[in-house]
């Protein structure tokens, strides 16, 4: 490693800020500018034959539409089986919360960000609540990890005690952070600086969950509190149906190390990636490397259906072993997490120590992707659950009035849920309006039958009935 790998005049340079960033050099992997040059040159090439949907024995669906449907009977057993683990405390939820709301025009945390529902309640307070809830159900403990960020961090920590922890006990709730790479000018043969002696660094991607669990010793914290079975999610969906007990059962009951949900593509067009079997193998593919032609083919036992359909929402589970086993042989290979390319606007400080921001493109960010370690887990090991877009997935991924996963599709597709459960139980809403159910009440629509009858206002925050 040397100055010559780090965007600056080396003239300029003092002996202290030059030891600072050689000192910043040396703590990353020898080999990085080698495996940057080869993601630079990545091109994905896999041939269409190869790929085909997940086979029957690891695909199942809550659709009853669908071949594999889970009937209601078995979903009842398979939802007792999570709860039973959750009272024994050995189930745990890891949230990834390290972005920024700066699509939504904030720089706090996104967790923090409040939708447009009755009880103004943030994405953070809207999860809690629900582990909350699954405690009482279960008469167990929820560990909660919460994996932040260097950015997000310190504000996350400080939101979580301005509001008292939700309710939870903070003895069981523990912040982590993710990682960070260098971001390099756009050949890939310098870093960035953000300050004479000081790298530009960013997150370094949802794949980076592994390097942070084995970082921040969380696989010895899973040990020592008897922690068996982890739900990972992501905090942009205010749907998530966080440590889902029929989930967990359904992992567990199938034998699987891993296993993800999924929600059913719809249409050939819609930009989603999939889960599928790549080689025999369990994998993800981009919506961009599948051909037209692959993308409208219809299911041979159903042609309603989309032959690949199993969108993807990043939502996983892992048996501890799994982790235990696999996290440091992940995280000390590119095999299986290989560095992609994010081509970005990076601030940065020009040769002559000038702070400038650009407005075109003008270097890369590497990026680690979660799903990249699927093909290490045998196909009778990994199971996804096709579970119903409406009752869980509604990501918060754009700014107020744009088109699609926004704040106002976030708080209506809530509001359309929870008045489906009024209604269902035979409870009335005035003006046809929509309505909020505090998730202490009811964490997923059971518990409500004593709303029958009753007549409740529109956009009411429904804490009792």
């Amino acid at each position: 490693m040397s100055l010559s790998q780090i965007y600056c005049d080396p003239a300029k340079v003092s002996k202290e800020d030059k030891d600072a960033l050689l000192g910043s050099l040396s703590q990353l992997d020898s080999k990085l500018f080698d495996q940057v040059q080869e993601a630079i040159n990545f091109s994905s090439n896999a041939s269409q034959s190869e790929v085909s949907q997940l086979p029957s024995s690891s695909f199942f669906s809550l659709s009853k539409d669908d071949s594999s449907y889970i009937n209601e009977t078995k979903q009842r057993e398979l939802s007792k089986l999570g709860l039973d683990l959750i009272s024994k405390g050995q189930v745990a939820v890891l949230l990834m919360a390290g972005g920024q709301g700066s699509r939504l025009g904030s720089s706090d945390p996104k967790g923090t960000y409040v939708i447009d529902i009755p009880s103004k309640s943030s994405l953070f307070e809207l999860q809690a609540k629900r582990i909350l809830k699954l405690q009482e159900l279960a008469n167990g403990v929820i560990h909660w990890y919460v994996m932040a960020s260097g950015p997000t961090r310190e504000k996350t920590e400080a939101f979580f005690k301005e509001k008292n922890f939700f309710g939870l006990k903070p003895e069981n709730v523990t912040f982590f952070n993710q990682g960070t790479l260098p971001a390099f000018t756009k050949d890939g043969k310098q870093i960035y600086r953000s300050a004479k002696n000081t790298l530009v660094e960013s997150p370094d991607g949802n794949g980076g969950l592994y390097k942070a669990i084995h970082d921040s010793n969380l696989l010895e914290d899973f040990k020592k509190r008897g922690i068996m079975h982890i739900h990972m999610y992501a905090v942009d969906n205010c749907l998530a149906k966080v440590a889902d007990p029929l989930f967990i059962g359904f992992a567990v009951e199938n034998n699987f190390d891993l296993a993800t949900k999924v929600v059913r593509k719809n249409e050939p067009t819609e930009s989603v990636g999939l889960i599928i079997s790549k080689q025999g193998k369990p994998s993800v593919i981009e919506y961009s490397e599948i051909s037209d032609e692959l993308a409208c083919k219809k299911d041979e036992n159903n042609q309603e259906l989309l032959y690949l359909r199993a969108a993807n929402i990043v939502q996983h589970y892992y048996s501890v072993d799994l982790l235990e086993k696999m996290v440091p042989v992940w995280i000390s290979s590119r095999e299986y997490l290989p560095y992609h390319i994010a081509k970005k606007k990076i601030p940065h400080l020009t040769l002559e120590d000038e702070y400038v921001k650009p407005t075109a493109v003008n270097g890369i960010k590497l990026e680690q992707f979660i799903f990249d370690i699927f093909p290490s887990i045998e196909l009778s090991k990994f199971g996804s659950l096709e579970v119903q877009r409406n009752e869980e997935f509604s990501p918060l991924k754009n700014g107020p009035g744009t088109k699609s996963d926004n704040p106002e599709t976030s708080a209506s597709a809530l509001k359309t849920l929870h008045t489906s459960w009024i209604l269902a139980n035979g409870g009335e809403i005035e003006k046809d309006g929509k309505v909020e159910i505090d998730a202490l009440l009811s964490y997923g629509g059971e518990g409500l039958e004593g709303v029958k009858g009753k007549v409740f206002k529109e956009d009411e925050y429904i804490t009792s009935f």
